[in-house]
């Protein structure tokens, strides 16, 4: 059926891959400042996966962390898209290219059908970026947003 099954959003992992997912997240957000989302639907409404992203990290109020740096794993079931979406002080230091060979190593995962472990990895190299130019500072750095993935229609 394709890299993607049909599968409801909130189906689509197991709860042992959506725990990969959070710790991944968790463990990302203990080095940096930066906060990291997942986001799952199952259609894009929007022809371009970016600009939905950045729709729904406005929903998500992602950019309202302090320094500007949070960053949305965008991900659309049926419709075979993704993206990552880096407000503006991530986007500034890393760079577009960044994100597009973010996308690309995270396909290269979802080709072989390691979805969540393809997540867990991009998170990763998410969270040492963000360290890089927004490391965590224990007396004036917590947690910004819900480490949870956001399960949309």
């Amino acid at each position: 059926m394709g890299v993607f099954s049909p599968k409801k959003t909130k189906d689509f992992f197991s709860e042992q891959e959506k725990e990969l997912i959070v710790l991944a997240i968790q463990k990302a957000e203990k080095i940096t400042s930066g906060e990291i989302r997942v986001y799952v639907e199952n259609t894009c409404n929007n022809q371009n996966p970016v600009e939905r992203a950045a729709q729904i990290f406005a929903e998500l109020n992602m950019q309202l962390t302090q320094q500007r740096n949070g960053v949305l794993v965008y991900i659309a079931i049926q419709s075979r898209k993704l993206a990552i979406y880096g407000d503006v002080g991530i986007h500034e230091k890393v760079g577009q290219e960044f994100w597009e060979k973010a996308v690309q190593e995270m396909l290269q995962h979802f080709n072989v059908h390691h979805f969540a472990q393809g997540i867990a990895i991009i998170i990763d190299k998410i969270g040492n970026a963000l360290a890089t130019h927004f490391p965590y500072h224990t007396a004036t750095d917590g947690n910004e947003l819900p480490d949870d993935i956001v399960f949309g229609d």
